[in-house]
């Protein structure tokens, strides 16, 4: 007797993104390394995410409008070497994405509107002050916000121990 049950294939697994949040930290090169070589080893993808926070010049909107608009063309422009960046390492364009507000909460309103984000890197600060406001904020009352894995990557390691980490 034969079998004749079709079987049906799953569905492929769904991407993963990681999103990586681009500041002017040093430790953003760091990050970025880590996600673009995760996502290459694993089929994924890299998001990237700058946000610009609102200034406080309401009385002066139309000098706040100028200052925005440069803000958001030097951002961008940022994250299009970044795109390249990631483009060589991964070989995939990255998603990029430009916000407006108070940084944890942008991070926290892209993921709730992207599902497909799956992880969310950042890399720690070397200062003594402490890791950094992103971090300090994720590991401490926004952690329970959060609906991803966030993945903090130490920012003291070289681009050698990145490449035999990940």
């Amino acid at each position: 007797m034969t079998d004749t049950t079709t079987t049906e294939s799953a569905p492929p697994p769904p991407v993963r993104i990681f999103l990586v949040v681009v500041d002017d930290s040093p430790e953003l090169k760091i990050a970025l390394r880590y996600a673009c070589l995760r996502a290459r080893k694993s089929g994924g993808k890299v998001a990237l995410l700058t946000v610009l926070e609102q200034g406080e010049m309401q009385h002066w909107m139309a000098v706040e409008n100028l200052i925005r608009e440069e803000q958001r063309g030097e951002a961008e422009q940022k994250l299009q070497k970044l795109a390249r960046e990631v483009n060589q390492l991964t070989g995939t364009l990255p998603a990029l994405y430009v916000r407006e507000g108070v940084p944890h909460e942008e991070v926290l309103a892209l993921i709730a509107e992207e599902p497909s984000i799956s992880i969310l890197v950042l890399a720690a600060g070397t200062d003594p002050e402490g890791p950094g406001p992103m971090i300090s904020y994720y590991t401490g009352r926004g952690l329970a916000r959060l609906r991803i894995p966030l993945t903090i990557v130490p920012g003291g390691l070289s681009t050698e121990a990145l490449d035999a980490i990940t």
